[in-house]
């Protein structure tokens, strides 16, 4: 298997650029995904490493070897998309194999890739049967499985999962995950869907407005994004942002006003001056009910979940908090009450979106 690296990468369509000097690198063997909303230029880059889409600048490399000019079908990539795509006339195992039917390989070594790729999707028992005979599934693995007996170096995965439901899309993160650490290939991964980002890579990309806003572990990009997109686009339930005026400095960090509230964030760097605007950030599992201080709030919504309930609730100024109580079983809607956070967990962004550390 080989790694993928990317060089000042662009795209243009007319006067549109939609990748603007991407610059990235997935080293052999690890799961890349390219997070972003829509719009944002994560497929287009995935096409362009594929081969379908020109670059209008910089270059692609693939385990050392510089493809950008390369055609699709010698690029050694393999590719699976949103769509299945399977031929309803032909059996599981002569759509897995038909690329290889394609390329005439000798029938005894199309079978044996075929019946490998099969044992590895757990499809064994399938082989014999027509798509319409499958699970939405089960045909994913089937094209997935055409990829396989390609061996290719790269696995390349456009939102792959997007038509399946909502249980159908956890078994198969976990079975992707799963062919990841069983294969050992290079794969990397498109989707919008931020818990696919999290649950499935070893770095993620976020990308927005053909730019990588950030790019690392899910957990490094969860616990210190370094922008306001970044902290507010990782994690489910989102970050709450509120808005705030610093009112008093220290050297561990400051205090700020917010929303008819108090919050205190701790900060290693340069202080921002007094009367400054301020952005404050805060995840749901960190904010609890306080006796003093914190954000005044009236809640509306509690989702219950059982183990755990993420509470809906309003400000003073009309701004929407989300909030994570665990393992409570009383009933807060209609209550007014304060919520705050312990300084270390309470993030500082400038307005225009920069994070201050």
């Amino acid at each position: 298997m080989s790694g993928v690296k990317l060089s000042n990468i662009k795209k243009s369509f007319g006067a549109h650029d939609v990748i603007k000097d991407v610059s990235l690198e997935i080293p052999k063997g690890e799961f890349g995904v390219f997070v972003g909303p829509s719009g944002c230029g994560k497929s287009t880059l995935l096409r362009m490493i594929a081969g379908l889409e020109d670059t209008s600048g910089g270059r692609i490399e693939i385990g050392g070897r510089d493809v950008t000019a390369v055609e699709p079908a010698k690029r050694g990539v393999a590719m699976v998309f949103q769509s299945y795509a399977l031929y309803p006339h032909l059996s599981v195992a002569d759509n897995m194999g038909f690329s290889l039917s394609l390329a005439r390989a000798p029938r005894h070594e199309r079978e044996a890739k075929v019946r490998e790729a099969a044992r590895i999707l757990q499809l064994t028992d399938h082989l014999d049967k027509k798509p319409s005979a499958l699970s939405g599934g089960q045909r994913q693995r089937v094209a997935i499985g055409r990829a396989i007996v390609r061996e290719p170096e790269v696995f390349l995965f456009d939102e792959p999962l997007s038509n399946l439901d909502a249980e159908l899309r956890v078994q198969m993160r976990l079975e992707l995950s799963r062919l990841h650490k069983q294969i050992g290939a290079t794969m990397i991964y498109v989707t919008h869907d931020q818990v696919e980002a999290m649950t499935l890579a070893d770095d993620i990309f976020v990308l927005k407005g053909g730019h990588v806003m950030q790019a690392g572990r899910p957990l490094q990009l969860y616990d210190d994004p370094d922008n306001r997109f970044v902290a507010g686009f990782i994690g489910s339930p989102a970050m709450n942002f509120v808005e705030a005026v610093v009112t008093a400095t220290d050297p561990q960090g400051f205090t700020a006003e917010a929303m008819g509230g108090v919050l205190t964030a701790r900060l290693d760097g340069p202080k921002p001056a007094q009367g400054a605007d301020i952005v404050l950030g805060v995840r749901p599992e960190h904010l609890v009910p306080v006796e003093t201080g914190g954000l005044p709030v009236t809640v509306e919504v509690a989702e219950e979940l059982g183990g755990n309930s993420y509470v809906h609730a309003r400000s003073i100024t009309g701004a929407d908090i989300v909030f994570e109580r665990r393992g409570s079983r009383d009933r807060l809607e209609g209550q007014s009450l304060r919520i705050g956070a312990a300084p270390e967990h309470v993030f500082a962004f400038t307005p225009q979106g920069e994070r201050l550390r």
